[in-house]
């Protein structure tokens, strides 16, 4: 079972979090991922143990009519390279987080991005379900093991998680789990759902060969 370290930021991130603990003894790098204005650069900014690096650009008019802001009509940014951070998972684990790009246009930087990954976190709004089939065709041409994770704002539709599992169309066995991007302790249990769910698909891989 994956637990997650103390967490000693402050309120503006703790000077010392920029380096890892001495006790670390493996590195993980995860992908976030997911549509556009699903949460994936709030969720890293939840969790990260250091101040996160973000590439996002004001939103401009040439957007109208590309990028659906039904559901998320108050925001102004998008990510168009990578979001990044850190966090430390018991005392011997650190996560690196690599949030994707949500639209189409900027996806030539995910085979970079997935190189080396172990898994995905794959970010999902009930309220248009329909945004993320073509993330999930992504996924499964990158072949990175991911679960699923509902972000849950304020006005998401009460849906069962076997049922979105088969509203997306996805293996009954998809890890299937919800969470609150902007709470620090909800997003980092869907992570450790993830590592759990990546480090058993990464043993039977190895078993089969």
């Amino acid at each position: 079972m994956v637990s997650v370290a103390s967490d000693h930021r402050g309120a503006d991130r703790d000077e010392a979090d920029r380096y890892v603990s001495p006790t670390v003894r493996q590195s993980v790098k995860i992908l976030v991922s997911g549509p556009f204005g699903v949460g994936k650069t709030s969720l890293i900014d939840s969790v990260s143990e250091i101040v996160p690096l973000h590439t996002e650009e004001q939103m401009t008019r040439q957007s109208l009519g590309v990028d659906s802001l039904t559901g998320v009509e108050r925001k102004t940014s998008t990510t168009v390279a990578l979001d990044f951070g850190r966090i430390t998972l018991g005392d011997d684990i650190v996560l690196y987080l690599y949030g994707t790009p949500g639209q189409r246009r900027f996806w030539d930087h995910w085979a970079g991005l997935a190189e080396g990954a172990i898994g995905a976190l794959v970010l999902v709004d009930t309220r248009r379900l329909e945004e993320s089939f073509e993330v999930f065709d992504q996924m499964e041409l990158s072949d990175t093991p991911f679960a699923v994770a509902v972000n849950v704002f304020p006005d998401t539709p009460d849906i069962p998680l076997d049922e979105v599992v088969a509203a997306l169309d996805l293996p009954t066995d998809t890890p299937m789990t919800s969470c609150r991007a902007l709470d620090r302790q909800s997003s980092i249990q869907a992570l450790i759902a993830l590592v759990e769910h990546a480090t058993v698909s990464s043993r039977l891989t190895g078993a089969h060969r």
